[in-house]
């Protein structure tokens, strides 16, 4: 499935901006709520479960933050840090539109 330019240019401006985060910073981070305003945009939730499949078709059931590639976190982890919310603390089991299949 090709990635609109749009979407592409999105994550990759949020990658560059978290990239000069520190470690401390990032052991820091605030956890995402799903009312911030880039989690309302891409449809962030904290239970995969719940995402409105007909407003994000992309969506599978199996998809998760745990198993995205912007996951920062460590294998089994409840939460870690994502890098298209700027290192803030996304939910394992969470889900949003820019979700990109762990390699």
């Amino acid at each position: 499935m090709p990635i609109s330019r749009r979407r592409f240019m999105m994550i990759a401006a949020s990658v560059a901006s978290t990239a000069v985060l520190s470690n401390e910073s990032r052991a820091d981070a605030a956890v995402l709520s799903e009312s911030d305003p880039t989690a309302m945009s891409l449809g962030y939730k904290t239970d995969a479960s719940q995402v409105d499949k007909t407003k994000f078709p992309r969506f599978q059931a199996g998809q998760a933050c745990g198993n995205c590639q912007l996951f920062q976190g460590k294998p089994g982890a409840v939460n870690g840090p994502c890098t298209i919310y700027g290192g803030k603390l996304v939910d394992a089991k969470g889900w949003c539109n820019a979700y990109v299949k762990k390699a």
